[in-house]
């Protein structure tokens, strides 16, 4: 906070009791420091995983937008800003959450890069109609042999949303 992050997250399998003094916390030093309040995020469900590694790896039996929901509202319960999620969980989010609740999409892959090591991706321009409110774009930029010209193609593509 001292050092102007905007925003940060934490995981939301903490549970409700740490989300909700996380958040404590942080407003305590806000208003003591008179600084602005960062934006914070719980993560739901990694986009490495899919519904095969929660179940049989991790031992959750809720089916994986279940359990986003779920994660996601306890982010809301314990009034944090928002949640970071794959874009493909944005409707549900969205339609449990409300328009005020910021989604931060990681496992954006443009048309043009693999998937790598990721389970549950989308374009830049799908998860922009989707309703995402940010994009985390990182290998398909930076493994780029020229990352600016990387950067133009996705705005092009977000542009064309």
């Amino acid at each position: 906070m001292k050092l102007g992050v905007y925003m940060f997250n934490l995981h939301a399998s903490g549970g409700l009791e740490m989300m909700k003094r996380c958040k404590d916390s942080v407003v305590e030093v806000c208003l003591k420091e008179n600084i602005d309040r960062p934006k914070i995020l719980a993560v739901t469900v990694l986009t490495s995983l899919s519904r095969e590694i929660l179940r049989d790896e991790l031992g959750i039996q809720y089916g994986l937008r279940t359990h986003v929901r779920h994660l996601s509202a306890l982010a809301l319960k314990a009034g944090l800003d928002g949640v970071v999620a794959s874009a493909r969980e944005v409707e549900i989010i969205r339609n449990h959450c409300g328009k005020g609740f910021l989604i931060v999409t990681p496992g954006i892959r443009p048309s043009w890069t693999p998937p790598d090591d990721q389970k549950r991706t989308m374009t830049p321009k799908d998860a922009i109609r989707e309703g995402a409110d940010y994009l985390v774009i990182g290998r398909a930029v930076l493994q780029q042999p020229d990352p600016l010209k990387a950067i133009e193609l996705i705005t092009l593509e977000i542009l064309s949303a």
